[in-house]
């Protein structure tokens, strides 16, 4: 039947009495309605009589029309109601532009509304401190009244509200910012459903929906929707079917995943990286959990990623007992492995409590005591009960939960890090050694920035042979940069646990209050002492707690604070915070900012309300504005990963008028929502980056995007391009570091873009930041994988060794020459952990490596987020086998990028002496001249003339021979400048083809580096070892399938060095006189006598005068060989009686006229 032209004929039934007629006109009307729509537009109102009669039998048809007809003008929201009243009329699986679209609003409308009717779960323990959290932070709630002026004091005076966080937040709960169609949410787009019957048939339709996907096995989509709209039993219910369909059909295969296990790795892979709202992140999290439980043998991986975010010590701990328990080799070996990743993600005190609660069949275990913190004789009751109850336990079960213990407290895999970072090492010396010469030591600033480049460059290596070989340079450190320098140790021996008091002894404070050197270089050693024991505080924490009170000197409580905080991180331990406590109530500028810091780090993501109170109500008591920075970092700290439980906090800081806590503020955003890419917090940022009135608050705002969003780096590049423009020297700094903290490690083409304008920024501090950023992104790049890399090296060389650069910039240039070479080239900067958690130790690091605006020693917590790239496969005794794995790539991609070369110093050239041709021209003339006068005169006897005769010729001959050599020889030149290009273009060729043919696929040992991206390229070939899991990086188990025959292990290196116990000369220290001649007997003219004499000040000099050729690779003997240099009392220090005072005098009156 053709289709209709005109609907003026069939619109005139619907006026007419027969009901047949008016059926007939609906259906033809139904029928053709995409061309008739227009005219059937006019009689709206008669269909919708047909439809609101409830003797007319047809009336879904109708309601099916009008739905139809409202599509075509575009009101979606009155089309979908009566779609919805159209019951089994409107067809769900017609291809259609219809009903996709009304099928998507009835989705939209479902999840509002289910949304709506959503009651989040009761509130947690740490949630219920909340209310007190608002009467704390209360008074910053300012109405606006009044505006700052320069005049006003600030405790009469208030800012303008500038509350974003305070709108509700319907549209940020959910997942992107693409699922978000209008400022005001989906409210905006959604229908009021006020009629029962409309939101039956709503249901109806989404479960027909449901239904179609669900027999088609698209399960995702549901889970999606569930998700999306807040709906767990239709997630838990999608979850059952699943498995009930996989059993019916029976086509799992043995060993791989099913379909219920694959839609719990998709529910909780979209739960931490999408899902925005904590509660409901929580929630999902706890049904997957139970969920698992409930499987016979579940994923025990995704249990672990649970199991840490939900803070659930207690499962965590069943868990890892069942796998024991069951026996075999298979399954301890997953226990190993889940062990490693606990470590990985969770924090001190969680690892705490699992440890605490795991059954020991030994005697007490150092393990447990430290890491809770007690005195042995506290312990030493409750563990020997524990003993008699589990006496049951075999040989077996002892010794794998001995290991478990080595694992959860982290030094099984410090070790394994430590030993792979060693035997790896690739640091450039030679780049070392050019900044090192290119800044003068004698400045501070260059001293320091020297300092941190050779710390990030060696970090965790053990390898300090640079301040070894420099011990003249070494000693021009004083003050705050001897404290920089001794603290550097701490960084290039990080996780070197066993030597760390032997390493530092030269420098650390001795008890007694007897005189251990400078107090710079005391401080500053337990500040090493902490980096060392970095997140890892057991044995360490109760000593740097007795210096730290021991401490009289406000240097080396400054010290041991930064200390106490990087040890104890997120222990929450109250008797150290309540020691700092008391040092910040000293009110002394030098320490408080350290110690406020530190209160932060020991409180990290408590979100303690006892902490904050006093945190803040001392802010606003003090008035140094280092305390009150020192304060706004640590509470900003305190509430990392706290999410909406931060938002009262938020708005007291960012009202409050004084501009460091309103930086405190910001910072809090930044803590809070890290990771989680909150819209809310995103728009926050960016209204505050244009809006305050203080440059330091603008800069910290447009900064801490990239911790709102280093989950999503290639989002931030167009957040911030505008930003990147500004006219404010301080917001583009901002938006540089926040492309390098965003982008860090990815090596990401738009990020470069727009920070390479801005290394020839007119601003110093600007190019400076670019510079850092630029070797944040680009670290472990090689040209392979960014062309661009080899460019961006050579302009870092050049701006340290340009002798008209700004100084910040070469402060820069050295820092990023460090960073872009981190870890001997084994390390990248990671702020998540390699199975996708937040990675707490690295994302404070870099926040607070982000405060050497003010303070140059916190560049070393950047340390913390260095994070070793590498495969270290272990079996189920956690060692070592030597066996190799396939990488199915080129090996140039992945490689190392090449050592700079070093130009070999060239003597000074013979050159030729050029000569004119007149002057060649004279000769001749004067020789013929003379020739034909001899002729005319015959005087044979005339010896003189006759001398002179060979030697003139033989002028005149070479001049002549010269000429057509030089004629003769300029072809050959030419052709062997041509044949040199010839070779170097056919050796460039080669080079290519050789890249060409270059063999994809090889072969790498255990215990290399690998990169983050080289994972994918991963297998492992059929042999005796296979992975537990898909590797992700760090320490792996592997099954062995012949665990009968003999293995072969790995040597570990690390195990054959010895430590040397650093000098100590009975208390007395290096005095000026004796660095100066050990300075002097170093260099190859010194006579016997300087060295004597060198011998006879000291009975230690033997070993300060280690040579590096017997020593080179010995961890302890850099602090060895610089002890004197380090512990040397400063020369302007105060008090001092090692050195006398002419020579003090002497030695900086030199100083500043050389300056």
């Amino acid at each position: 039947m053709p289709g209709l032209v005109t609907a003026t004929g069939v619109l005139a039934f619907l006026a007419d009495e027969e009901l047949e007629l008016k059926i007939f006109a609906l259906k033809t009307l139904n029928d053709d309605i995409d061309t008739v729509w227009t005219e059937v537009a006019g009689a709206l109102s008669q269909i919708e009589a047909l439809y609101e009669d409830e003797s007319f039998p047809e009336r879904q048809l109708a309601a099916l029309v009008l739905a139809k007809v409202y599509f075509h003008l575009q009101a979606y929201s009155e089309s979908m109601t009566f779609a919805l009243a159209a019951g089994p009329l409107f067809k769900l699986d017609a291809p259609g532009e219809f009903e996709e679209t009304i099928i998507s609003k009835c989705i939209d409308q479902y999840i509002a509304v289910s949304s709506l009717h959503h009651t989040p779960p009761k509130l947690s323990k740490k949630d219920l401190s909340l209310p007190a959290l608002a009467t704390t932070f209360g008074s910053g709630a300012f109405d606006g009244s009044t505006l700052i002026s320069p005049t006003t004091p600030f405790s009469q005076s208030t800012l303008p509200s500038k509350s974003l966080l305070s709108r509700a937040a319907t549209d940020n709960t959910i997942l992107d910012p693409t699922f978000q169609p209008t400022k005001e949410g989906r409210s905006a787009s959604v229908a009021q459903i006020t009629d029962a019957h409309t939101a039956l048939a709503l249901r109806n339709v989404i479960e027909r929906l449901f239904e179609s996907c669900l027999k088609e096995a698209k399960y995702r989509q549901v889970v999606g929707i569930a998700v999306e709209a807040k709906n767990l039993d239709v997630l838990r219910r999608v979850i059952k079917r699943a498995g009930e369909d996989a059993l019916s059909k029976a086509a799992v295969q043995p060993g791989s995943q099913g379909p219920a296990e694959e839609l719990m790795d998709y529910a909780l892979s979209i739960c931490m990286d999408v899902v925005q709202e904590r509660s409901l992140r929580t929630e999902i999290l706890r049904l997957v959990l139970d969920l698992l439980n409930d499987i016979p043998n579940p994923d025990y991986f995704a249990i672990a990623k649970c199991v840490v975010y939900l803070d659930s010590d207690e499962e965590a701990s069943t868990m890892l007992q069942q796998l024991i328990t069951k026996g075999d080799r298979n399954s301890l070996a997953i226990a190993y492995q889940i062990a490693f990743d606990l470590y990985d993600n969770g924090t001190q005190e969680f690892l705490a409590k699992v440890i605490k609660s795991l059954p020991s069949a030994e005697p007490p275990k150092k393990p447990e005591a430290e890491q809770e913190g007690e005195e042995t004789a506290e312990s030493e009751p409750l563990l020997q009960t524990q003993d008699s109850s589990e006496e049951a336990l075999s040989e077996h079960e002892a010794k794998a939960y001995k290991n478990i213990r080595s694992i959860l407290d982290g030094s099984k895999a410090i070790r394994l890090n430590l030993e792979f970072l060693y035997r790896n090492n690739h640091t450039d010396l030679s780049i070392l050694n050019k900044v090192r010469d290119s800044l003068e030591g004698r400045n501070s600033i260059f001293h320091t920035a020297v300092t941190f480049c050779n710390a990030f460059m060696n970090a965790g290596t053990t390898h300090d042979q640079f301040f070894r070989d420099n011990l003249e340079w070494l000693g021009k450190a004083v003050n705050w940069s001897k404290f920089t320098a001794t603290a550097a140790l701490g960084v290039i021996h990080r996780g070197n646990l066993t030597q760390s008091r032997k390493l530092l002894e030269p420098y650390l404070p001795r008890a007694g209050g007897v005189s251990s050197g400078s107090i710079f270089s005391q401080g500053g050693a337990l500040y090493a002492y902490g980096l060392i024991h970095a997140n890892h505080g057991a044995d360490a924490l109760d000593y740097l707690r007795e210096k730290f009170i021991a401490a009289d000197e406000e240097v080396v409580q400054h010290g041991g604070a930064l200390g106490l905080g990087i040890a104890g991180m997120a222990t929450g331990n109250e008797q150290v915070f309540d020691d700092l406590t008391k040092v910040l109530f000293a009110d002394s500028a030098l320490n408080g900012e350290a110690v406020g810091l530190s209160m932060g780090l020991i409180m990290l993501g408590t979100g303690n309300t006892k902490a904050l109170e006093t945190m803040y109500t001392y802010a606003h008591e003090t008035t140094h504005e280092k305390i009150v920075r020192g304060c706004a970092l640590g509470m900003a700290l305190i509430m990392f990963g706290q999410q909406e439980g931060a938002d009262i906090m938020i708005e007291g800081l960012l009202n409050d008028p004084d501009p460091a806590l309103r930086y405190g503020g910001i910072l809090t955003v930044a803590m809070a929502y890290c990771g989680t890419g909150s819209n809310k917090a995103i728009r926050k940022l960016l209204h505050v980056a244009v809006s305050d009135v203080n440059d330091d608050v603008r800069r910290i705002a447009v900064m801490s995007l990239g911790f709102i969003l280093f989950r999503k780096p290639g989002s931030v590049p167009r957040m911030v391009e505008l930003l990147a423009e500004s006219y404010n020297p301080h917001v583009r700094y901002g938006s540089a570091m926040a492309l390098g903290i965003a982008c860090a490690g990815t090596g990401l083409d738009e990020a470069i873009d727009l920070l390479e304008p801005m290394m020839k920024d007119p601003t110093d501090f600007v190019r400076q930041g670019a510079l850092i950023a630029l070797s944040m992104i680009m670290v472990q790049q090689n040209e392979v994988m960014n062309p661009k890399v080899a460019a961006i090296r050579k302009t870092l060389k050049k701006v340290v060794g340009d002798r008209h650069e700004d100084a910040m910039t070469k402060f820069g240039a050295s820092l990023a020459l460090g960073i872009i070479d981190a870890g001997g080239r084994n390390c990248t900067i990671g702020l998540q952990t390699q199975t996708g958690n937040l990675n707490m130790a690295g994302i404070v690091g870099m926040a607070v490596f982000t405060q050497y605006w003010y303070w140059f020693p916190f560049t070393h917590f950047l340390s913390l987020s260095f994070v070793p790239t590498s495969i270290i496969a272990l079996d189920h005794d956690l060692e070592i086998p030597s066996f190799s794995f396939h990488c199915a790539t080129r090996p140039s991609l992945f490689d190392y990028p090449p050592e700079a070369a070093v130009k070999a110093e060239e003597g000074p050239t013979m050159v030729t002496t050029a000569v004119l041709s007149t002057t060649a021209q004279a000769k001749r003339r004067a020789q013929k001249k003379e020739r034909a006068q001899r002729r005319e005169s015959m005087d044979i006897d005339s010896t003189p003339t006759v001398s002179k005769t060979p030697s003139q010729p033989a002028v005149d001959l070479m001049d002549v021979d010269d000429d057509k050599k030089a004629k003769s020889e300029e072809p050959k030149d030419k052709k062997e400048g041509e044949s040199g290009t010839e070779k170097e273009s056919s050796a460039s060729s080669e080079s290519k083809k050789k890249a060409e043919k270059e063999k994809v696929g090889y072969e790498i040992e255990n215990l290399s580096r690998v990169l983050p991206g080289q994972l994918k390229y991963i297998s492992f070939p059929a042999g005796r070892y296979t992975p537990v899991k898909k590797p992700t990086g760090g320490p792996l188990l592997l099954h062995d399938t012949k665990p009968a025959e003999a293995k072969s292990l790995m040597e570990e290196k690390l195990k054959k060095v010895n430590t040397e116990r650093a000098p100590v000369a009975g208390g007395t220290t290096a005095t000026p006189r004796q660095t100066s001649m050990l300075a002097q007997a170093r260099h190859p003219n010194n006579n016997m006598r300087d060295l004597n004499e060198l011998f006879n000040l000291s009975a230690d000099s033997e070993r300060l005068m280690g040579t590096p050729a017997r020593t080179s690779r010995n961890a302890g003997s850099g602090a060895a060989a610089a002890a004197g240099v380090l512990t040397a009392v400063d020369e302007d220090g105060e008090g001092d009686e090692e050195a006398s005072v002419p020579h003090e005098f002497e030695y900086f009156t030199d100083a500043e006229d050389d300056e």
